[in-house]
């Protein structure tokens, strides 16, 4: 099948699969005389199996290892179970921070309703000036960004 085909079946770009194939992820395939690249059937099995392992946090250069290890010969068993341990203690962190920030935004929003129900109409109630200057810290910079850990 073609690149257009392939891409089509899996719900990816025909750019995904280049760069899928440039990392290595997937095989290079064999091109038609007029230079056409020609996916074998067990191409899209990958590209979906790919593509499932990046939904549930597995980076590129993650799969990439897997992947060559596996064409290789090698069985990965162990280290696919270790980063999806790594990831699932990332998450938890996440959860974890994302509980407290929502504490202490309840906490003062609480404060500030009390504030602005005793300000007067008209009068700057200096709600960012009433933050504590020793706001607890979350243990990564944003809980919102998502960390990503080198396991490879």
């Amino acid at each position: 099948m073609q690149s257009g085909e392939l891409a089509n079946l899996a719900s990816v770009s025909t750019d995904t699969l280049r760069h899928y194939e440039r990392l290595g992820l997937l095989p290079r395939p064999r091109r038609t005389e007029s230079g056409y690249r020609q996916y074998t059937p067990q191409s899209l099995e990958r590209v979906r199996l790919i593509r499932r392992a990046l939904s549930v946090g597995f980076s590129l250069p993650e799969l990439t290892v897997i992947l060559k290890m596996r064409d290789n010969g090698e069985v990965p068993c162990n280290r696919v179970r270790k980063i999806a341990q790594s990831k699932l203690q990332t998450v938890k962190e996440q959860i974890a921070d994302l509980i407290a920030m929502r504490d202490r935004l309840e906490s003062i929003l609480k404060d500030w309703n009390s504030r602005l129900a005793h300000t007067p109409k008209g009068v700057p109630a200096r709600l960012l000036e009433s933050l504590p200057s020793e706001l607890p810290r979350a243990s990564s910079p944003s809980p919102l960004k998502i960390k990503h850990r080198k396991e490879v």
